[in-house]
C-alpha cells in the first residue's frame, strides 16, 4: 500500500494474509488487526483453559472403569441381538411346523387330533409369552448397562458442555475485539459486519487478510492511503489458480463485507455499471437466429438493471415464443450463440445441448507456449465458496469438466488455440487453460485466473448443430477477433 504521512512524505506498507512461519509479528510487515497469538491476551489464556478441559476429557475417556462399562454395554447389545435372533429363528421354525401339522389335523374329527390341535395352540401361546419375557429381560439388562455407563459419563458430559460454552463465549468475545476502522474514523466489529448469530458466523480467517491489515494500520497512524494492490507470492495452492507475482482482487466471502466498511470515506472511484454493446445477427430464419455476442455483454440479466442478450433478443423479436435462450456465454466471452423463436425449436435444440450433439469451438489466445499441440484436459470443478464466482479444481466434490484442445499457432510467446468443450461448467476453459494441472497458460486478459487486460481473449467461434425443423446440418464460423 502506498501512503503519505502527516508531513507529506511518501512511503509504503506491506502485509501478508494469514500467518507467516506460524507467527503474526514480523519485521517489515504491519501487525494483525487483532493478535490472537499474543501470549498475554485473553484469547491464548482462554484457549489454554479450553485445551486443559480437552485433556481432562481425554483422560476420563481412557480410564479403565469407563472403558469397562462401555465395553460391557456393547457386549450386552451384542448378546441381546444374538439371543433374540436365535429365539426368533427357533419360534419361526416351530410356527412353520405347527402350521403344517394343523393343515393335516384340521380335517380329522378324532379325539386325538383335537387334543393335538389344542396342544399346538398352547405351544403358540407359550412361545408368545416366552418372546415377551426375553424382550423384557434384555431391555432391563440394557438399562442397567446404560445406567452404569451414564454414571461414568456424567463428569465427561459436564466437561464437554463447559468446553462448548467457553468456546462459544470466546468466539463471541473475539468477534467483539476484532474491530475495524474506516476513513471516517468509524469502528465496526466482525460481529457487526457479518451479522453474527447462532447459525451465522464469519468465515474462518476473516480479518486476517492483507488488505484489512494495511488499511487498519494506515488509519491508526493517520496515513493517507493512495494506492493498494494484493499479489500472490510463492507456490500455488493445488486446487486454485494462483501464479507467483500476479495481482488478484480481494476475496468476496472474507474481505468484501470488511472492506465495504473500511473503504467508507476514501475517495474511491465507483465501479461503472456496464453498458451492454449490441448483438449482431449472423443468420436467421423463422425458427431461429444465430447471433454474435460482444464481450462485455451479459447473456441474461444480472443483479442490476444491466443490458443482456436476453433483453435485446426479446426487443428484436417480440413475437417469438418460449425462453429463446438455449445456452449462455460468460459476460467476458464473445462469440456465437443460437437463439430460438419457437417452442419447437427451443425444445429440439435444448435436447441437442443436453445430449452433447452440438459441436462448439472456441478460439483463445494464451499467455505462454503450450507444449503439446493437442490433447484433453479433465479437471473436475466446483465453485470457490469463499470467493465466488471463482472456480476450484476439486476431485472430491467437483463436477466433471472435460475440454479437448488443438494448438493452431504461436505468436511472440503466446499460443493461439482451439478449445472443444465436452462439458459446460462455469469458467471451464479459463480454469483448464490457467491451472497448473491443465495447460498452465492463462487466457490473455483473464482477470480471475491470469492478468487483467483490455478484454478476455476467448471467442466462441464455431457452432455446428442440426436444424430443429429442416434437419439440415447448420455450421457457422465467426470472424476472428484477435
Amino acid at each position: 500500500m502506498v501512503v503519505k504521512d502527516r508531513e507529506g512524505q511518501l512511503g509504503y506498507l506491506a502485509a501478508y494474509s494469514g500467518r507467516l512461519d506460524d507467527g503474526n509479528q514480523h519485521y517489515g510487515y504491519v501487525p494483525p488487526v487483532f493478535d490472537i497469538l499474543d501470549e498475554e491476551g485473553f484469547y491464548r489464556k482462554e484457549e489454554d483453559a479450553i485445551t486443559a478441559i480437552n485433556h481432562r476429557v481425554i483422560a476420563l475417556e481412557k480410564e479403565e472403569g469407563y472403558l469397562e462399562v462401555k465395553a460391557a454395554l456393547e457386549s450386552c447389545k451384542q448378546a441381546s441381538v444374538a439371543a433374540l435372533t436365535a429365539l426368533k429363528t427357533a419360534h419361526r421354525a416351530a410356527k412353520t411346523a405347527r402350521n403344517e401339522e394343523r393343515s393335516l389335523l384340521q380335517p380329522k374329527k378324532e379325539e386325538d387330533a383335537l387334543l393335538r390341535l389344542t396342544a399346538l395352540d398352547n405351544e403358540s401361546a407359550r412361545h408368545h409369552y416366552e418372546w415377551k419375557d426375553a424382550n423384557r429381560f434384555w431391555k432391563k439388562e440394557m438399562e442397567l448397562a446404560e445406567n452404569r455407563l451414564r454414571e461414568k459419563e456424567a463428569p465427561i458430559i459436564l466437561l464437554k458442555e463447559e468446553r462448548r460454552q467457553r468456546s462459544a463465549q470466546l468466539q463471541q468475545k473475539l468477534f467483539e475485539h476484532y474491530t475495524f476502522l474506516n476513513a471516517r474514523g468509524e469502528v465496526k466489529s466482525l460481529g457487526q459486519l457479518f451479522d453474527v448469530s447462532e447459525n451465522n458466523t464469519p468465515p474462518s480467517g476473516a480479518g486476517e487478510c492483507a488488505a484489512p491489515k494495511l488499511l487498519q494500520y494506515a488509519y491508526l497512524h493517520g496515513y493517507q492511503t493512495l494506492a493498494m494492490g494484493e499479489f500472490w507470492w510463492g507456490k500455488t495452492i493445488p486446487s486454485e489458480v494462483r501464479h507467483h507475482g500476479r495481482f488478484y482482487p480481494a476475496c468476496k466471502s472474507k474481505c468484501e463485507p470488511i472492506l465495504g466498511h473500511m473503504l467508507q470515506g476514501l475517495n474511491v472511484a465507483p465501479r461503472k455499471q456496464p453498458q451492454g454493446p449490441a448483438i449482431t445477427v449472423i443468420r436467421e430464419d423463422e425458427h431461429l437466429a444465430i447471433i454474435h455476442k460482444p464481450h462485455g455483454l451479459l447473456s441474461v440479466p444480472g443483479k442490476g438493471e444491466w443490458d443482456s442478450v436476453s433483453a435485446q433478443v426479446k426487443i428484436r423479436w417480440p413475437e417469438a415464443e418460449g425462453p429463446m435462450m438455449v445456452h449462455r456465454l460468460d459476460m467476458d466471452t464473445s462469440g456465437l450463440m443460437v437463439i430460438t423463436k419457437t417452442w419447437q425449436a427451443y425444445h429440439h435444440l435444448q435436447q441437442q445441448f443436453l445430449h452433447h450433439r452440438i459441436q462448439k469451438t472456441y478460439l483463445a489466445l494464451l499467455e505462454g507456449v503450450v507444449k503439446e499441440n493437442y490433447g484433453t484436459i479433465d479437471l473436475p470443478l466446483r465453485v470457490d465458496l469463499d470467493d465466488r464466482p471463482r472456480q476450484l479444481v476439486c476431485y472430491d466434490y467437483g463436477k466433471s469438466a472435460v475440454s479437448r484442445y488443438k494448438v493452431i499457432g504461436n505468436i511472440k510467446g503466446k499460443t493461439r488455440i482451439h478449445f472443444f468443450p465436452m462439458t459446460g461448467r462455469t469458467h471451464q476453459l479459463r480454469v483448464h487453460a490457467a491451472h497448473h494441472q491443465g495447460l498452465g497458460c492463462p487466457i490473455v486478459g483473464d482477470d480471475l485466473y491470469g492478468n487483467a487486460g483490455d478484454r478476455l481473449h476467448l471467442q466462441a467461434i464455431g457452432l455446428e448443430f442440426e436444424h430443429p425443423v429442416t434437419g439440415e446440418k447448420v455450421k457457422v464460423w465467426g470472424k476472428e477477433e484477435f
